[in-house]
């Protein structure tokens, strides 16, 4: 016998005279000699214990149990387990009714039982809390069924003991049974009735405009708004909803509440801004390209307070999921205090909606269910939605996954799954709570599996009568779900027919006035762009980023000042003690620099959260923020303990998945904008599984939907010899993607301006000019001497976009070639020419930020040398890739009838060489035709 399902009865209560001699004496053979017991009673008896301490000794009252039969007792405990284990695969959750149901494993025939067989056993055998009118093990079977093979089924039994023993109770005891006044019932119908006129009046009134209808699951409407209201119940601060195309309009409207004249207007063409709710519940974003009306998100502040948001998302489906949890998780946390950020789960819960083809086809679903209950990442729990369509695209499920159901991805996190029939409106609300109350209670991610169908095709000018002509047979004479509810409640008496449709008539109404009033407004006050602001037109502005040296050497104590009873690995604390004659001999290396930084913007009460592979050490074993004790493994981090801190710090070492981990800060710096997020790449093009971020949100939100980031993104980068894929972040995808300043992407050659880089991003975070910065950071140059920053350089410098080589151009007339170059490289032309004797013709300048391309600051340097007749670009990626093909243009422009020269590596498919001989002999290559 499985255990799988813990079943609250016990079948001793079944025996009574010389059969329960016989189990007794069974069960001391099986404490001595089990493999002498029957495999059936080693079951029971592992599942159930002992026989005797057992008080019932026959079958319930009325029962016309003969002792004797063991093996019918084994039979129907099999039974009951399976209706509780495999129900689900008998149950009516398709509304269209089009899927074949597996009854095999629950029928009596199976299990060589009767329905007397059944009735001479007593309801106890299969209950702690017998239900009421349940006497005998019929009527006990009989009431399971009615219970798992119904219009709601339940996959629970890989879930832990006490969370599997909860949910069986609150099924089997009815305490999940939702029992709706005739008020109620009424709220629903209208419910149902505004989600299915909203979808019929855009379609009769906007005619081949597409909407990805929600008909067919028009029930998600009523879902959301039962967990919202569940939530507000609760006085959380936050309900936060990801979702992709598939109804985003009617939940936008009925769940988010943004006014039927807004939606109507985004329709017509007219700006919605005409028709913003005057009591300022609706808060919008614009950005000044835009985007289509179903990729759009709002947030509506309920009278509680409580703040309801959809989050804008494009048509990639699943990846607003991270995205959502990352926003949730930065609404949880009180960041304003030093130490780790406080979370409360309570204050903020993620409702995620999937696609069924999507939830089993995207990667990035499991990425998020594999961080959901990790410290850096959990939320305590959210409530997933599988909007159930039974088809993708034009794809039927049979082509699209290899598992019976799209959700058996969920049980292998050991998440509870409830399917729902759609159609069943007061299923839906009971599902709703349930799931609610599981969150609250085990703070784990639940799914729910609404199943319905798509009345039409993948769009509305799509007719999905080509690829699936069977399944919209069905669908084209199946009723609507408000129909049939209507005629539920008319049936019950608590509305008449009339008044069913007195309401469509009235709603609709009510929808046609809203867009005749849109109509009015549109032809009176005409339409406008928006135009990109003033604040991100421009660079950042000029901001003090200098810090004291008295500020820095307190700072620096406090980081080395570990507790008496901590003591670090022996060879590691030498070389952080190292950092304290570092201020004093001009060597601050990189990590020494980066947590000096951190310290500052700390002080300066901005929070800082980072995540990475190996953040906590850093993947070069530079940087060491979280130290462990080497003799219990204890861990401490210094930046909790910096005098004048006024924020909070953490750093977590995250999961190995790079898509899902970059949407999650990204979140979760859009909800916390004062907050410094950090995501490392364990190695920069490590970061190309996670490209659809960048592409569709990082590089793009703001101009599409007007949404301020200042993600920070570190990309180790540099060609040394290990080989194609630990070379390069693919700088020149970055390059690609930036315009209209949607970014910073710098490529620093020093520790110290990388200091002033990070306190200049921090001081632009909340307000209307911040950015994301892509920071290509380096791996040799982590501890390379030129490399390193001197104390006065942190006190007194700023970030410096270009740096000149110092040593030389000392005499401008004799200067005839300039070098320019990016990161790492310039330290290889700097090892090079040392003082700059015998380079008297070349000048070197460093490009420390290549977007915004500093033009005019390299113009400059160039009109200090008269005699140049040459612009040399150098680098060490190949040539169709690094910034070669994105500074050429700037080149051009600069050059004024000046020779402009590539010196790198020749167009490459690879990235690099593949072993170090080979990269030391392009190397100098490059190194030397540059200094010719």
């Amino acid at each position: 016998m499985s255990n799988n399902v813990l079943f609250a009865g016990s079948p001793w209560s079944a025996f009574s005279g010389p059969n329960l001699g016989y189990v007794m004496e069974q069960y001391d053979l099986f404490l001595q000699s089990p493999e002498q017991v029957e495999p059936e009673l080693v079951a029971l008896f592992q599942q159930f214990g002992s026989p005797f301490t057992e008080g019932e000794q026959g079958g319930a009252e009325g029962a016309s149990y003969q002792p004797g039969n063991l093996k019918k007792v084994f039979a129907a405990v099999q039974l009951a387990e399976a209706i509780r284990s495999q129900g689900h695969l008998a149950a009516d959750v398709y509304p269209l009714k089009d899927r074949q149901l597996d009854t095999s494993r629950i029928d009596l025939a199976s299990y060589d039982l009767t329905e007397a067989d059944l009735v001479s056993l007593p309801a106890s055998l299969f209950f702690n809390n017998v239900p009421v009118n349940v006497t005998n093990g019929k009527q006990a079977i009989d009431y399971l069924r009615s219970i798992y093979t119904g219009k709601i089924a339940y996959e629970y039994s890989h879930v832990d003991d006490a969370e599997r023993r909860w949910i069986q109770d609150k099924i089997e005891s009815g305490k999940s049974k939702i029992s709706l006044t005739n008020e109620e019932k009424k709220a629903l119908l209208e419910r149902l009735t505004r989600v299915e006129d909203f979808e019929k009046f855009i379609h009769k009134t906007f005619v081949g405009q597409k909407r990805f209808s929600i008909e067919g699951l028009d029930t998600l409407v009523v879902l959301l708004d039962e967990i919202v209201k569940a939530a507000d119940k609760e006085k959380m601060n936050y309900l936060q909803i990801g979702m992709a195309h598939r109804g985003r309009l009617n939940v936008l409207t009925h769940v988010v509440n943004k006014p039927y004249d807004m939606m109507f207007a985004d329709f017509a063409h007219v700006p919605n801004d005409y028709f913003f709710p005057e009591d300022g519940s609706l808060e919008i974003s614009k950005g000044w390209t835009g985007d289509v009306k179903y990729h759009m998100g709002a947030t509506h502040t309920k009278k509680s307070g409580m703040k309801v948001k959809l989050a804008y998302n494009p048509s990639h489906l699943e990846v607003v999921s991270p995205i959502i949890t990352g926003s949730t998780r930065a609404a949880q946390e009180d960041t304003t205090k030093p130490g780790l950020p406080s979370q409360d789960a309570s204050k903020a819960l993620a409702v995620l909606v999937h696609g069924d083809a999507a939830f089993a086809g995207e990667g990035i679903v499991q990425e998020t269910f594999n961080y959901a209950n990790t410290s850096g990442f959990s939320t305590g729990g959210s409530i997933h939605i599988i909007s159930n369509n039974m088809i993708g695209f034009t794809t039927e499920h049979t082509d699209s996954r290899s598992t019976h159901y799209t959700t058996d991805l969920a049980k292998g996190y050991g998440i509870p799954v409830i399917h729902v029939n759609a159609d069943d409106p007061e299923a839906v609300v009971q599902v709703a709570h349930l799931s609610f109350e599981y969150r609250q209670l085990f703070g784990k991610d639940i799914l729910i599996d609404l199943i319905g169908y798509r009345r039409f095709g993948h769009n509305e000018t799509d007719d999905p009568t080509v690829t699936n002509p069977l399944t919209y047979k069905i669908v084209t004479s199946h009723p609507t779900v408000r129909a049939m509810y209507g005629e539920q409640l008319a049936k019950e008496g608590v509305v008449s027919e009339e008044q069913v449709k007195k309401l469509d008539e009235e709603i609709y109404a009510e929808m046609q006035a809203s867009y005749d009033h849109v109509k009015a407004v549109g032809a009176e006050k005409g339409h406008f762009e928006i135009e990109m602001p003033e604040a991100v037109k421009n660079d950042y502005p000029e901001v003090e980023t200098a810090v004291s040296k008295e500020e820095l050497v307190q700072i620096n104590e406090d980081l080395l000042a570990w507790p008496e009873s901590f003591e670090p690995q022996n060879k590691l604390a030498k070389i952080l003690k190292k950092r304290v004659e570092a201020l004093d001999t001009g060597k601050i290396d990189w990590g020494h620099a980066e947590t000096l930084a951190f310290a500052t913007i700390l002080r300066d009460g901005n929070p800082i959260r980072m995540t990475g592979q190996d953040a906590q050490r850093g993947t070069f074993s530079q940087r060491h923020l979280v130290l462990h004790d080497k003799n219990n493994g204890s861990e401490y981090t210094p930046l909790h303990h910096i005098s004048g801190s006024k924020a909070s710090f953490a750093v977590y070492n995250s999961p190995l998945t790079e898509a899902a981990i970059v949407g999650y800060e990204y979140g979760y710096n859009l909800e916390n904008e004062k907050a410094l997020s950090i995501w490392e790449a364990q190695f920069g093009d490590f970061a190309n599984m996670a490209q659809v971020m960048f592409d569709n949100f990082i590089s793009a939100a703001r101009s599409k939907w007007g949404q301020k980031s200042g993600l920070v993104l570190l990309l180790p980068n540099a060609i040394e010899g290990q080989g194609p894929e630990h070379s390069s972040a693919r700088l020149e995808r970055y390059l690609q993607l930036s315009a209209e300043n949607n970014w910073i992407v710098a490529n620093c050659s020093n520790a110290g301006n990388y200091y002033h880089l990070l306190r200049r991003q921090a001081k632009m975070l909340g307000t209307e000019a911040i950015r994301p910065l892509v920071v290509v950071s380096p791996k040799s140059l982590l501890r390379h001497p030129l490399a390193a920053a001197t104390l006065e350089q942190l006190s007194e410098g700023k970030f410096e976009e270009v740096i000149e080589q110092p040593g030389l151009g000392t005499n401008p007339k004799k200067v005839e070639r300039i070098l320019l170059a990016s990161g790492k490289v310039t330290i290889d032309l700097a090892d090079r020419v040392q003082d700059g004797k015998g380079f008297e013709n070349t000048h070197i300048v460093r490009v420390e930020q290549l977007y915004p391309f500093p033009s005019q600051k390299i113009s400059d340097i160039i009109a200090k040398f008269p005699n140049v007749k040459e612009i040399v670009w150098v680098q060490e990626e190949p040539k169709n890739q690094g910034p070669w093909k994105y500074v050429l243009e700037y080149l051009l422009d600069l050059a004024d009838g000046k020779k402009i020269k590539y010196v790198g590596r020749p167009e490459m498919s690879s990235t690099s060489e593949g072993d170090m001989d080979s990269h030391k002999i392009a190397q100098a290559k490059v190194i030397d035709e540059a200094l010719a």
